[in-house]
């Protein structure tokens, strides 16, 4: 991906869901192709099956979040795709990772997760006082992506990325000063089976939140089906940063160490949330990017570089390639596991900018996406 469409949401979710697959028609029908293409070699799962659990899915998203159903149907209208292909990538993150927490406890642990490395920098620590949160987000390098820009009454905006289909943004930030960037995580009790409000109407929930305190709530209020990372901030009058590792049924809460915190994918503390992680190649490169991003941040901390330029050339950061900051294809894995940075971004909550590379930020370029 080197350049993410930027689509503006008008009107009602459907009207927006409209929208969004009109302008994202051809990336929304890439994106099936590349994820019924997944199912099958990697969780081993025929397309009636898939279509079977995301309509399972869609009835949850119909009675807890009628709004975010309207806008997935709306994206099928736009896009001139049935229901059920467009409930198939938003419920992918639980259908996916439940299947990756199957297969990786028996015999053979052999399945990637997103190599997302986060970090959150408070303004304490800041060399311009400003929070900022940013992260890579790796994956497939065939995932196509968008950026949306919503409006709400009152002059409420967001702005996130999204995989193109995909109505719920999944990093960004909105006008009250909260932002949210993720990672993937697994546990052993991952299940989709508990058929709960999914990873991407979370996310798109907590991008919608006024405060910190509401986005958080998103995660903690309610058991979830799949683990996930989230970490989230809010410059409005006070700065304040919180993530939240969420297994199923327990959550874990961590704060900036000295103005500063990395993530990776994995659990700082499973024994905490009573959980293990049945991580296969990840056992060793989510614990490599994450001291790295702690390194580098400590290093910004000392040389005065943790402002937007210099936390973009850390995002930019190429120790350990290729499974680096900056990640790169592992020609040492099968072509299928090889993820690569799919989009880069830095979110400067005080000044509310949100700055986008579509691509793997060492050749892309950031580009500012503004809240207004």
């Amino acid at each position: 991906m080197t350049a993410l469409p930027l689509i503006g949401l008008e009107g009602t979710p459907h009207d927006g869901g409209v929208l969004h697959g009109r302008a994202a028609a051809d990336r929304i029908a890439h994106n099936l192709e590349t994820y019924y293409d997944r199912f099958q070699r990697e969780a081993r799962l025929r397309p009636e099956e898939v279509r079977d659990r995301a309509l399972r899915y869609l009835a949850v998203i119909d009675r807890t979040d009628p709004e975010y159903g309207q806008a997935m149907r709306g994206v099928g209208e736009g896009a001139r795709l049935p229901i059920a292909d467009i409930a198939v990538l938003n419920a992918r993150y639980e259908i996916l990772y439940s299947q990756y927490s199957t297969i990786n406890q028996g015999e053979q642990a052999s399945l990637t997760v997103d190599g997302c490395t986060a970090f959150a920098v408070t303004p304490e620590a800041s060399a311009d006082g400003h929070l900022y949160l940013g992260q890579n987000w790796d994956w497939f390098p065939q995932v196509r992506g968008v950026m949306l820009r919503s409006r709400r009454p009152g002059g409420f905006v967001l702005a996130a990325f999204t995989e193109a289909g995909i109505v719920g943004g999944k990093i960004g930030m909105n006008s009250a000063g909260v932002g949210l960037v993720i990672n993937g995580l697994l546990s052993n009790k991952d299940d989709w089976r508990r058929l709960r409000t999914p990873f991407h109407v979370r996310t798109w929930r907590m991008l919608h939140a006024r405060s910190i305190d509401d986005a958080a709530a998103v995660v903690t209020r309610e058991a979830r089906s799949c683990s996930a990372n989230f970490l989230l901030g809010q410059a409005n009058g006070s700065a304040r940063v919180i993530n939240i590792e969420a297994a199923p049924e327990a959550v874990c809460t961590l704060q900036p160490h000295e103005g500063t915190l990395a993530h990776a994918n994995h659990f700082v503390d499973p024994d905490a949330l009573q959980i293990w992680q049945p991580l296969a190649e990840d056992r060793t490169t989510t614990y490599q990017r994450g001291a790295r991003m702690h390194q580098l941040l400590g290093a910004g901390k000392t040389n005065g570089t943790l402002n937007a330029t210099g936390l973009m050339e850390m995002l930019r950061d190429h120790a350990g390639r290729p499974d680096s900051v900056c990640r790169h294809p592992n020609p040492s894995l099968p072509e299928e596991q090889r993820v690569e940075t799919v989009v880069s971004v830095l979110e400067d909550l005080t000044a509310r900018r949100l700055y986008v590379a579509g691509g793997t930020p060492c050749v892309t370029p950031f580009e500012e996406i503004s809240l207004t």
